[in-house]
């Protein structure tokens, strides 16, 4: 299972966004969409925002948008460290980067708490080494996923990858609450559900027994004090379109689909939710 889609969607080829006029704009009222709702027009309009309108528009605290071009990368700083240092740098005419400056300014503290985070492991080890956390929080900054749980059966479930008892025997309690999406946080699993098709996977950070608004700050505290993302395996995988409502056809043989519902491997053991 790779970090946003089953295999059989993508393989393990680098993923390739339609251009803008070939997106069906219908795709942005898919609930992965639902918190970016106010940037609808910026992702549905026909042409691309300029760099340093879309700055502008999404006035990000503290942060600039800047067009990723060979005078800005001549610094020399990893792209965290410039970061740091205020600028995003952003790539004109380029999905990935539009999203990822979306997630900024509806995320602000969760981006800059993982941004920090970054900066640390980077100072901390010779350059061009990459550690497990570094790995984790990249995984999370692309494909995250941030659930809360009310009901402990439902963890249960999930840490059995028993997709049938999560999602079929347990689609009251996602359509009560008792479990939830809190946040879509990874902007690449955004690109690549503008492919409609595509089944994709969420890495996932864990609350139990919060609102949405309280598994936010709570996420973003236990980023800040490194009590998570230290390894990929802390990350949950869910299969996102098993979410009821998340998928047009969600009969019998959909959840059949072992290369997308994958079991679970020996031995693999997930972190307690934060609480």
């Amino acid at each position: 299972m790779t970090g946003a889609a089953a295999p059989g969607a993508v393989g393990r080829r680098r993923f390739i966004a339609p251009a803008r006029a070939g997106v069906d704009r219908a795709c942005f009222a898919h609930p992965l969409f639902a918190a970016f709702g106010a940037y609808q027009d910026l992702m549905g309009a026909a042409e691309w925002p300029d760099i340093g309108a879309l700055d502008q528009r999404l006035r990000v605290p503290g942060k600039q948008l800047v067009e990723q071009n060979d005078a800005l990368l001549a610094d020399g700083l990893h792209y965290e460290q410039r970061i740091a240092r205020g600028q995003i740098a952003t790539r004109p005419c380029n999905w990935h980067d539009l999203f990822n400056a979306l997630v900024w300014a509806r995320y602000p503290a969760l981006k800059s708490v993982l941004n920090a985070r970054q900066c640390q492991d980077i100072k901390r080890n010779p350059r061009g080494q990459r550690t497990r956390a570094q790995a984790a929080l990249t995984q999370f900054d692309e494909t995250g996923v941030i659930v809360r749980v009310r009901d402990a059966s439902l963890l249960q479930a999930w840490d059995r990858h028993d997709w049938s008892a999560l999602f079929v025997e347990g689609a009251t309690h996602w359509r009560n609450g008792s479990i939830a999406v809190s946040a879509v946080f990874g902007h690449a699993l955004m690109e690549q559900a503008l492919l409609p098709s595509r089944l994709l996977v969420g890495k996932c950070l864990v609350v139990q027994g919060a609102d949405d608004t309280q598994a936010l700050e709570q996420v973003a505290q236990a980023i800040a004090r490194a009590d998570v993302l230290n390894d990929p395996l802390e990350l949950r995988p869910l299969p996102l379109m098993g979410i009821p409502g998340w998928q047009g056809d969600q009969g019998e043989a959909f959840y059949q689909q072992v290369e997308y519902f994958r079991p679970a491997r020996a031995g693999r053991e997930y972190p307690a939710p934060a609480r």
